[in-house]
């Protein structure tokens, strides 16, 4: 596995593929059980893999504790990312969730435990609760930087409006957004602003809730098929998907493996997510896979949005005054 500088700003080298964690543990009736999170974790140190994000609310916690077993006896090797917003319990209590600073030192205190460290490398809220004043969340984050509980920070689902203003603010670390084939809304604000602040970008859903795998199509179960998933195979995505399994006869590959290389070459990290050991080296093979210009061309004009306001409109007058 690669490595390349994570932002512009730290000078932290990162793999090239984050491992996400979100599967891990059974404590909400589903997921991974230990034995093959532990499979998977082993699998991705031995591919070159040091960064591994997760989150409080992953599996109530479980997910926590699982990674801070692994990583005990060999701290020093990994990047961990976790997230706070939602608390790790399955009915907190009012004074126990958001983004505000009571629900932020309770949420790092119990991460640390869980993780058996005693610091954090990037630590961000899960969600933008609405609520919070932005100034609030910034002194919260800069307080546990200055406390070394935290050594970066980073925010993730929250509007781009809402990032630039803190990162204008304070030192802001990473940005984590959904981008895949399927969802490139973060085009028109994300990217650029991620850019020109030198952010470290961590791209979600790579494979769209697994509609780019091509699986459904083969009758097999997922995401969309329990109904927790907002993707839906309509005539863009449907061509997209030809393509892909064009791309994949072609460099004998698979689908999912191609959609994933396509958001590797996207100078950002994608996010791995795996439920399975199988799945997992799956979704590694993508991490080989050097897509042409010309296959990367082909989906970017497959899978394009349009800007919208101002974007389209400044597009058409740059067009005329030049």
């Amino acid at each position: 596995m690669k490595y390349k500088l994570f932002g512009t700003g730290t000078g932290l080298y990162s793999s090239e593929i984050i491992l996400g964690a979100a599967s891990f543990g059974t404590r909400k009736g589903h997921g991974t059980n230990p034995e093959e999170v532990h499979k998977i974790l082993t699998a991705y140190v031995d591919a070159g893999g040091n960064f591994i994000d997760t989150s409080d609310r992953y599996q109530l916690g479980e997910s926590e504790e699982l990674i801070g077993k692994f990583i005990e006896h060999q701290r020093s090797n990994f990047i961990i990312c976790t997230k706070y917003t939602q608390s790790n319990e399955a009915a907190p209590k009012i004074s126990n969730f958001g983004n505000h600073r009571k629900a932020m030192k309770q949420a790092v205190e119990s991460s640390l435990k869980r993780l058996k460290t005693d610091y954090i490398d990037i630590y961000m809220p899960h969600f933008d609760d609405g609520v919070t004043p932005l100034d609030e969340i910034i002194r919260g984050l800069e307080d546990l930087v200055k406390s070394g509980k935290v050594l970066y920070t980073g925010l993730t689902n929250f509007p781009a409006w809402k990032v630039s203003a803190i990162a204008a603010s304070t030192k802001l670390t990473a940005v984590q957004i959904e981008y895949n084939l399927l969802q490139r809304t973060a085009d028109r604000e994300f990217i650029p602003m991620a850019e020109q602040f030198g952010l470290g970008t961590m791209m979600y859903s790579p494979l769209a809730g697994g509609t780019l795998t091509g699986k459904y199509r083969k009758g097999e179960t997922g995401r969309i098929t329990l109904g927790t998933s907002d993707y839906h195979e309509d005539e863009k995505s449907k061509a997209i998907l030809d393509q892909l399994f064009i791309i994949a006869e072609e460099i004998d590959s698979t689908p999912g493996q191609v959609a994933f290389a396509w958001v590797k070459s996207k100078s950002a990290f994608p996010i791995l997510g795996a439920r399975t050991i199988e799945h997992f080296n799956d979704g590694l093979k993508a991490s080989s896979i050097e897509l042409t210009t010309e296959h990367i061309q082909q989906l970017d004009k497959l899978s394009a949005i349009t800007l919208g306001y101002p974007h389209d409109l400044l597009a058409s007058v740059r067009s005329k005054n030049y």
